[in-house]
């Protein structure tokens, strides 16, 4: 047995143990600076990158059984357990850019062509359903 396998979760967290370590690395990388980017100086002119950064964590551990109740199986040190687990994910997407003139300070959005061509396609689906109902609603009328 390891020294921290001796621990409970709530300790090895404190000291940085199963556990901690995937809280510690979120914890560097969802923060303000992922938001907001390194400033860019060039010709009088300032600008700042702006991200939306969204991540979460998430581990566990687990548990056995000794003897899986009963005292012969227990006699002989049988037992079974499981445990495990840990994860971590971030998704990171550009919102745009502060330029800096002077005391003017100008917001400008990006433009996410993604989400452009999936706005066009789902107004086209339903401009298509639309003009098909009301083709079937006046071929009924007839």
């Amino acid at each position: 047995m390891t020294q921290d396998e001796g621990r409970t979760g709530r300790e090895r967290r404190r000291r940085g143990g199963r556990g901690g370590v995937v809280t510690r690395v979120a914890g560097d990388v969802l923060n303000v600076r992922r938001a907001f980017g390194e400033p860019v100086h060039q010709d009088g002119v300032t600008i700042v990158p702006v991200a939306r950064v969204v991540g979460g964590t998430g581990s566990g551990w687990g548990s056995g059984e000794l003897g899986a109740g009963t005292t012969a199986a227990e006699a002989r040190g049988e037992g079974s357990g499981s445990g495990g687990g840990g994860g971590f994910g971030v998704a990171v997407t550009p919102l745009g850019v502060y330029v800096v003139r002077g005391t003017e300070v100008e917001w400008r959005p990006a433009l996410d062509l993604g989400r452009v061509i999936l706005g066009g396609q789902l107004v086209g689906a339903v401009a298509v359903v639309a003009l098909s109902w009301a083709l079937r609603a006046r071929r009924r009328r007839r």
